[in-house]
């Protein structure tokens, strides 16, 4: 008769495929970081001021440019134009998921006073702000 020889079974997990997907996912992270992080071109009035502090939420930003086109920017940053009414809504939705989330008013320097007023004002009536802040440049950064 045979004499077999009885293998032990292995209870080891293997990981090199679990390194391979973390070393492929890492890779498209770093290739589609830089293309998210886009923004809409505003020239900032400039002023002195003092930045947000670092322990504070990152603040939604509302942006008029000078064709007049608004845009939001939260967590994951919208490029296309929007209306006025809209973004209202979407800063009234996400204050009500987190209500102590700052948010500032980015305008343009050759945008119109008007412009900015009326959506700060539409952001307090339509959407609830209880305040809205001002983004601006500091004077040095020219």
């Amino acid at each position: 008769m045979y004499n077999r020889v009885r293998r032990r079974k292995v209870a080891e997990i293997n990981v090199v495929p679990y390194i391979d997907v973390m070393l492929v996912l890492l890779i498209i992270f770093m290739v589609t970081a830089p293309l998210i992080t886009q923004g809409v071109k505003v020239d900032l009035p400039q002023a002195d001021a003092e930045p947000l502090s670092k322990d504070m939420k990152p603040p939604l930003v509302a942006s008029v440019d000078v064709d007049g086109n608004y845009y939001l920017a939260v967590g994951d940053s919208r490029n296309e134009p929007m209306s006025a009414e809209e973004v209202a809504t979407l800063v009234a939705a996400h204050l009500k998921l987190e209500p102590d989330t700052p948010v500032v008013v980015n305008g343009d320097g050759a945008v119109s006073y008007d412009a900015v007023i009326q959506l700060m004002v539409m952001l307090q009536k339509m959407a609830g702000v209880p305040s809205v802040g001002l983004m601006t440049d500091s004077p040095e950064r020219q």
